[in-house]
């Protein structure tokens, strides 16, 4: 999710999960704190917990004198908002910082997910539906927090990973769940996370979470349908063990 506020016209701040980036203060990515830096933090959490700003800018490599790679980046998805699955190198070309071997650059990459990638959206008819999306997670060491974002016919728009590491509600806060499903336009959400000790039950702190997040949501007007725990042999849905409250309509 790419979001500007501005309280002067050159004074933008870019606002993405995990990432703050002023201009005036961010000059460019090692002005970042290392564990905020798009690199730094794919190679951490993978590039599912990386927003849009930072993929592309990963995508762009560097900047140029005057234009560093995030000033670019931005610059990109604010010319092709709604456009970008569908970029063009001619479209390309007028952005500042961007020659003709980058537009190429983006433009292929785009194309490459394009022919590789299209392919009809899976449905969410039931948890086990949502276990190849959660392969990745299952037998790690460390928890991971996930957010499947969802169409209003179940389709899954995008699977993201939201936090890595012990969780509870004080780290695990609505505003970076719900950021990415807001920009997806998303009806509802599955989130689900990972038990590396193997247990298959929901703890007194994972049904508080839930209920925290179950609340943001419906203000928002996303749908928690429900919170899977994964282990390497098996899956609990609260949902389906009745620990998701009312909350489901």
């Amino acid at each position: 999710m790419l979001a500007a506020m501005a309280s002067h016209p050159d004074e933008q701040i870019y606002e993405s999960p995990g990432l703050r980036w002023n201009p005036k203060l961010n000059d460019d990515v090692k002005s970042l704190p290392r564990d905020e830096r798009p690199r730094e933090k794919l190679l951490a959490k993978g590039p599912a917990s990386l927003s849009d700003l930072e993929l592309l800018a990963i995508t762009i490599g560097s900047g140029v004198r005057g234009h560093s790679v995030l000033s670019v980046a931005s610059q990109v998805l604010r010319e092709l908002d709604g456009r970008l699955a569908h970029v063009t190198v001619d479209c390309l070309k007028p952005i500042k910082g961007l020659g003709e071997a980058k537009a190429c650059q983006i433009a292929a990459v785009f194309e490459l997910a394009r022919r590789h990638l299209t392919a009809e959206r899976a449905t969410i008819q039931q948890p086990s539906d949502a276990l190849p999306y959660l392969r990745d997670i299952r037998s790690t060491k460390q928890e991971h927090f996930v957010c499947l974002s969802l169409s209003g016919a179940n389709e899954v728009i995008a699977c993201r990973v939201v936090t890595v590491g012990l969780l509870d509600s004080s780290q695990v806060h609505p505003r970076e769940v719900f950021a990415d499903p807001i920009a997806d336009r998303a009806a509802a959400v599955i989130l689900a996370h990972n038990h590396p000790s193997g247990t298959l039950e929901a703890s007194a702190e994972d049904r508080a979470l839930t209920s925290r997040l179950i609340a943001a949501g419906d203000i928002l007007g996303i749908r928690v349908l429900d919170h899977i725990i994964v282990t390497r042999n098996g899956l609990l849905s609260m949902q389906r063990e009745g620990l998701l409250a009312r909350h489901i309509s």
